[in-house]
């Protein structure tokens, strides 16, 4: 036992790990001060609009029902995500091999609980319109409390990914089986954390499909019969438009990076994954982006909140200097040129008050 632990190097900086893996972090500071400058940008936009999503269902009575609790659950992780993408980008490039290794766990470990939280999100959703739609309603019969313990278990379960490497799944005691893009983790985890991401993929896919072809057969057989009604039955199509858009957008941004931690697990010497990893970033960054977008340009509803939300927040502002301009004191010279002596009128008036 004292042999295995004196081959352990918690203490050790990060850069003693870049060392040993041959992972060559460096940044040009050009590319560096752009994903900053960029990536900050991003991050900036992902924090306000997923709060937006999240205020919307919370305030509009029309969006109380399970598939727009786990969208806002789903804007939660991207809310967190942009938390995590903006730790990651001021402790990356040189600073990132000044880091502890408790800081890198923490750094990577908020990175990995967002992705896993979508990725559940997104496929507690699929799940939730393969029943709704099954049953040919617009929105599913999951209860409130089924729904609460839904949005738990995702957020346990994320959590717990995102800390398997701390609680002892690392190279930190086997420098030899140390990857590249992340240089305590071993090559197995990314092995395994790749594959299961990209199994849940095409798990998502085929629900989607089986949705799909459902749904356009349904249609098929009751256009002939119900010409008009059958827009009342477009709002569950509508929404798993909403969801297949999403998804389609979180494989397209998510996809290579899995690819590449996929070959860095394998040890691809000639696969050069570390001048990717930036690019990649960006790349997942993008995804925490576009989902807003997503949700305001396909549903009207949404959009329509939105609009609300800000013109609230302005009417609110513009109420609050406004208090504050009358609560403001007058200076001296405000006082000599504004202030005048009460007219004989007035007094009159005042006079006439008094006495009623």
């Amino acid at each position: 036992m004292a042999q295995q632990n004196s081959s352990c190097h918690y203490n050790e900086p990060m850069s003693f790990f870049y060392n040993k893996s041959g992972g060559d972090d460096k940044w040009d500071s050009a590319q560096l001060i752009l994903v900053q400058v960029v990536g900050s940008l991003f991050c900036c936009f992902i924090l306000v609009s997923n709060a937006m999503v999240i205020a919307a269902v919370v305030t509009n009575k029309r969006f109380h029902y399970p598939f727009y609790y786990l969208l806002a659950n789903l804007a939660a992780s991207d809310f967190l995500a942009g938390i995590a993408y903006v730790y990651l980008m001021f402790n990356t490039g040189p600073v990132s091999r000044k880091l502890t290794v408790r800081g890198y766990f923490i750094r990577q470990g908020l990175l990995d609980i967002s992705l896993s939280a979508s990725l559940a999100n997104l496929l507690v959703i699929a799940l939730e319109r393969y029943i709704s739609v099954m049953n040919w309603k617009v929105h599913s019969n999951l209860t409130k409390r089924r729904v609460t313990l839904l949005i738990v278990l995702v957020w346990a379960i994320s959590i717990f990914m995102g800390a398997v490497p701390s609680l002892g799944w690392n190279c930190i005691c086997d420098l030899d089986r140390c990857s590249q893009l992340a240089p305590i983790f071993s090559r197995s985890y990314l092995i395994f954390w790749s594959v299961s991401n990209l199994v849940v993929f095409l798990v998502m896919v085929a629900i989607y499909m089986r949705i799909y072809t459902y749904v356009k057969k349904k249609t098929s057989v009751l256009t002939p019969h119900t010409s008009g009604s059958i827009n009342r039955k477009r709002t569950p199509i509508k929404l798993i438009k909403t969801v297949m858009v999403v998804l389609g957008a979180f494989v397209f941004c998510w996809t290579p990076g899995l690819v590449v931690l996929l070959l860095d697990g394998l040890n691809c010497q000639s696969c050069n994954v570390m001048k990717l990893k930036r690019w990649l970033l960006l790349l997942a960054v993008l995804n925490s982006v576009m989902n807003p977008c997503i949700y305001s340009y396909k549903d009207e509803e949404m959009w329509t909140t939105f609009k609300n939300l800000m013109r609230c927040i302005g009417n609110g502002t513009r109420r609050q200097r406004s208090t504050k301009a009358n609560s403001r004191p007058l200076s001296s010279g405000q006082d000599t040129v504004n202030s005048q002596p009460p007219s004989e009128e007035m007094k009159s008036d005042d006079q006439g008050i008094l006495k009623a």
